[in-house]
């Protein structure tokens, strides 16, 4: 079987993260082999994430890199995006990660190691370093979950995850382009399917840059449009 990786990052104004983000993560790509790609797809960033993309691209330094940009469509339309860009050129694993620089890309490797034995790993995110609102957020969408699906997953919305691309494409196939959760519904769909997911702890650092947008009244509005969004998508098409 093919080993191609493309290594997927959805950006929404990340310049502070961007020069640290690639000089972590563009090595690792290049270590799995000259034929792996680090995507970066920008979220309409009104900042100069774009144009960072754009120099670091053109500057030689991380051949690897390939940096798009799209109108701002939010986190879980950019994850769909870049997921289907990647199916879309060949790729036979997708690992996808944030920008903002809270994972930790040595991490990255006990993962790929594991891709054979899986259909999918994911992080389960312990020990978090990134403030208690975030923490509820996971345990808000842990009880959705649970409540409408049935399903019990340690971490459906962490962002950190390998997933082999039949086991994707199949995941994928009926999340409308718009979603707002797309790992939690894709973590859900791998369960559904029947599908072997090993969960691996992770390190989360405090975001590296930028601005938490997190609070209590979002943490609720998230809670109650995840279960009616689930609720609406509560089974796969067929």
């Amino acid at each position: 079987m093919s080993q191609t990786l493309t290594l997927v990052m959805p950006a929404y104004n990340e310049a502070q993260n961007l020069d640290a983000l690639l000089a972590e993560w563009h090595p690792v790509v290049a270590q799995v082999g000259a034929d792996a790609t680090l995507l970066v797809v920008d979220d309409g960033s009104t900042d100069n994430t774009v144009q960072l993309l754009e120099q670091a691209m053109a500057g030689g330094a991380y051949p690897q890199l390939v940096a798009v940009t799209k109108p701002n469509s939010g986190h879980g339309a950019t994850l769909l995006y870049a997921y289907r860009w990647a199916l879309d050129h060949g790729a036979s694993y997708v690992f996808q990660t944030d920008s903002d620089r809270q994972t930790m890309p040595e991490e990255f490797w006990p993962f790929w190691n594991l891709r054979n034995q899986a259909d999918a790993v994911i992080g389960h995110r312990k020990g978090r370093q990134d403030g208690a609102s975030r923490v509820m957020v996971t345990k808000v969408l842990k009880w959705s979950v649970a409540l409408v699906f049935r399903k019990v997953i340690p971490d459906a919305n962490c962002p950190f995850r390998l997933v082999q691309r039949d086991a994707l494409a199949e995941a994928l196939r009926d999340i409308p382009d718009d979603y707002n959760l797309t790992n939690v519904l894709l973590a859900v769909r791998l369960a559904q399917a029947g599908r072997k997911v090993i969960y691996r702890p992770i390190t989360f650092r405090p975001r590296q840059g930028g601005v938490n947008s997190i609070n209590l009244p979002r943490i609720f509005r998230i809670g109650a449009r995840a279960i009616k969004d689930f609720a609406r998508l509560r089974r796969p098409a067929v």
